[in-house]
Formats: structure tokens, sequence, C-alpha cells
């Protein structure tokens, strides 16, 4: 079976189900704001790996074998590496004291703007891969390097007082101190004030511009597909707000779980870097990935080490005090 799931139908097709699906998970499931419990966060993580699942499937049966273990490979390297983004989102969330009600709002506008930002890079990633074969080295160095850092020194730091563009919204928007009703802005008299959400949601974007840097040349190591690279993204982005809260409370238990994806970085920047000289079956990927991140989960449960807390700086730095604007 050799058919294509890269035609303008089966993409418009998949973007209409996750603009349905994002409308009724906004619209209806968590209209009101509210805290998500770990119950119901793991009844959205299987609902949401369900459904990637049955994408994957799909693409089985119109693509063949080698596409779908494609698809399945770059969703696995995904989702792995959406864990970075999980401890992001708690540095952020501590950062900006974000009332836990309010943590789904923040995540979900947050996902769709990665959802259009990284649609952007894959086209541009495609495009260089097609035009220059020589790219594909150069970011095979760049994820063997990344891997290694990572291993070294484990998750990236963020620091919102130091990001130019939360600086700059900061100077373009006046702002309250108040989570208002859980807007991104809200009216006073004739004029309009950013609220603390606004720049939560401005932090989260802007650090998955740096997380996409890694995951998106990651993919391409399994495939030039823009299409298998693009819904691998997708599926893995819109499962990592369950996952986000499912494991928020547990994350520093995974203590060799950082290495493990230095570990996945490395062997598929390997790959990229080998391509023309050894060609590495997509099932052997997907296993090495699978094996390697479940040995990093298993010694981090068997054999658990103390993590110092990282210290987290201060909002005030940003936000201005309660009943104050800037």
């Amino acid at each position: 079976m050799n058919g294509s799931v890269g035609t303008p139908l089966f993409w418009t097709l998949f973007l209409a189900v996750v603009f349905i699906l994002l409308s009724l998970d906004l619209g209806i499931f968590h209209r009101k704001a509210h805290e998500v419990r770990p119950r119901e966060a793991m009844l959205w993580s299987i609902v949401w790996v369900a459904l990637s699942c049955t994408f994957g499937l799909w693409v089985y049966f119109h693509a063949g074998s080698q596409k779908s273990l494609e698809f399945f490979t770059g969703y696995l390297i995904e989702y792995a590496l959406s864990v970075d983004n999980v401890f992001v989102f708690i540095i952020i969330f501590s950062y900006f004291a974000v009332p836990k009600h309010l943590h789904h709002r923040a995540l979900f506008w947050g996902i769709l703007g990665a959802l259009v930002m990284r649609g952007a890079f894959i086209l541009i990633g495609t495009a260089l891969l097609h035009a220059f074969h020589w790219i594909i080295y150069v970011f095979g160095v760049f994820l063997i390097y990344t891997g290694f850092k990572v291993m070294r020194h484990g998750d990236a730091e963020v620091e919102p007082q130091r990001n130019p563009i939360v600086r700059l919204f900061q100077r373009m928007f006046p702002m309250v101190a108040t989570y208002t009703s859980g807007s991104f802005f809200t009216r006073s008299g004739n004029r309009w004030f950013a609220t603390p959400l606004a720049v939560v949601l401005v932090t989260i974007e802007t650090t998955d511009v740096v997380f996409a840097l890694d995951s998106i040349p990651a993919v391409f190591a399994i495939t030039t597909d823009p299409f298998i690279v693009y819904t691998s993204n997708v599926c893995a982005i819109l499962g990592l707000r369950s996952m986000y809260f499912l494991l928020a409370a547990v994350m520093k238990r995974f203590v060799y779980l950082g290495t493990g994806l230095g570990v996945v970085l490395m062997f598929v920047g390997a790959k990229m870097v080998v391509s023309d000289i050894l060609s590495i079956p997509i099932a052997v990927a997907l296993g090495v990935v699978a094996l390697v991140l479940g040995v990093s989960i298993a010694a981090s449960l068997i054999w658990p080490r103390p993590e110092a807390a990282r210290p987290l700086i201060p909002r005030e730095t940003l936000l201005p005090s309660d009943d104050q604007e800037i």
C-alpha cells in the first residue's frame, strides 16, 4: 500500500478535526474555568493518546506501514520531548502565581499558538531540506550538541524577566496586578489593561519557540514528509495539557528522564548525520527511542535521588503590586 496522506484533502480534514476537537474542549468540556484534578487529567490523557493512535492506524490503512511507523516514531519523540515543556509550565505558573483554575485556559491558548508557529517552522524546514540537502547534517549536529547539553545540564532555565518579547509586551500595554475574571485583557473606564495572564501566555509562546528548535529537527530525522512531521507534532501537543496536570505533582521523581531525552536527541541527530551512509529502519528507531525512555523512567523509580529545588525569581520583578498599574 503506497497511498499518500499529504494531499490537500487530508490536510483540510486533519485541520478541521483538530479545530472541532479544540472547540469542544474549550467551548463545552472546559467552558468554566476550574482546577483540573489528576483523575480528570488521566481521563483526558487516555482520550488524546487514543485519538492519536487512531490517527496512526488511519495513516496505516491509507499510506501503509512505513508512513504509520514514521508517524508513531515522530509522535513518541515529540511526546517524550514535551516532558521538558511540562517542567517549564510548572516554573512559569509558579513564577507568576497563576491560580490553578486558570492553568488550563493559559495552556489552551498557548498550545493553540504553538500549533500555528510549529506549522510555519515545519514549512521552512521542509523547504530548506528540499533546497539544500546538506542542511540535514546541520540539523543532525545541532541535535547531537543539544542532547549532550541536556545530559550534562538537565532542563533549561526559564527567566521571564530576561525575555525580550515579554519586556516589549509590558512596554506596549499597561497592566493590572490581578487575574481579572480569567481574561487576558480587562477594561477600566475607557482604557484597556493587560492582566498577568496575558504575560503568562506570551511567556509560554516564546519558550515554545525554543523547544520547537529541538523537537522539529528531531522528527525530520525520522521523515521529511511535512504532513507526518506536522501531524505527529500536533497530536503530541494536543495531549500536552493533560500531561501537565497529570505529571506536575510527580515530575521531580523522574530524575533520569532528562538523561534519557538527551540520549534520544543524540540518537536521532546521529541518524541524520549518517543517513546517506547507513539507513536505520524506522522500526529500529522506534524501538531504540521506546527502550531509552522506558529505561530512564524505570531507573528513576528504582533508584530515586534527591534533587535540589530550583530557585524561582520573585514575580515582583515583572508584575506590578496589587492595585497598581504600569
